[in-house]
């Protein structure tokens, strides 16, 4: 059962989120806290979990998102707030987050999202993924992903459309062990520290949009 945290500096908005996503059996919301209680619930909490606020008065999301990612074996981050600007998306997902969900997200989409992060695959609601696929290829990316191989960039396809290593294993015909194995190399190939700026890197060049197609 994976131990969620939000953190939001409205405590009407903590309260209604604490309620939506109890309602989840198999979600155990440990915390609910404003932005400079955040690291402390973090470290007294062990969530798997963090749901953060972007736009928060005494320290804002971004900010927070590097701190506890600076930590040792951190929780999955992702961004739920009402900013879908692509300067904001761009910075969360590069800075590490998990994902970035808006709070307008129907409440069964928002528990479906916060199990998905658990598993390690990647969160985005449907504006986002749009705002990622609009940030086209850039030369630096491009270059990086020429280093990989032909099933790295098989691999790599599928990791961004938000699919687990079983899912990839499934799809390609490979042991998930073997999966794991060839994210871990084109993670350092393509010079990122996590799946979801690897998805990015892969919606930037195109190879998303062409693993997606019939």
């Amino acid at each position: 059962m994976p131990r969620l945290l939000i953190v939001d500096d409205e405590a009407l908005v903590r309260r209604g989120l604490s309620m939506v996503l109890g309602t989840a059996a198999d979600i155990d919301v440990v915390g609910a806290c404003d932005g400079p209680s955040a690291v402390r619930a973090v470290e007294e909490q062990r969530p798997d979990v963090v749901l953060l606020d972007v736009r928060m008065p005494e320290v804002d999301g971004l900010t927070l998102l590097r701190r506890i990612r600076a930590r040792p074996r951190p929780p999955a981050v992702a961004m739920l707030t009402t900013f879908d600007t692509d300067e904001y998306i761009t910075t969360a997902l590069r800075e590490g987050a998990a994902g970035y969900l808006l709070k307008d997200t129907e409440p069964e989409q928002l528990i479906h999202a916060v199990r998905l992060l658990a598993c390690g695959v990647t969160a985005l609601s449907a504006a986002v993924t749009r705002s990622v696929v609009r940030q086209r290829s850039r030369p630096r990316g491009a270059e990086r992903v020429r280093t990989l191989t032909t099933r790295e960039k098989d691999v790599l396809r599928l990791l961004a459309l938000g699919l687990s290593n079983a899912e990839i294993a499934a799809r390609l015909h490979l042991a998930s062990g073997t999966v794991k194995e060839h994210i871990s190399v084109l993670l350092g190939k393509l010079g990122v520290g996590n799946r979801v700026q690897a998805a990015v890197l892969a919606h930037e060049c195109g190879l998303a949009a062409a693993a997606a197609e019939p």
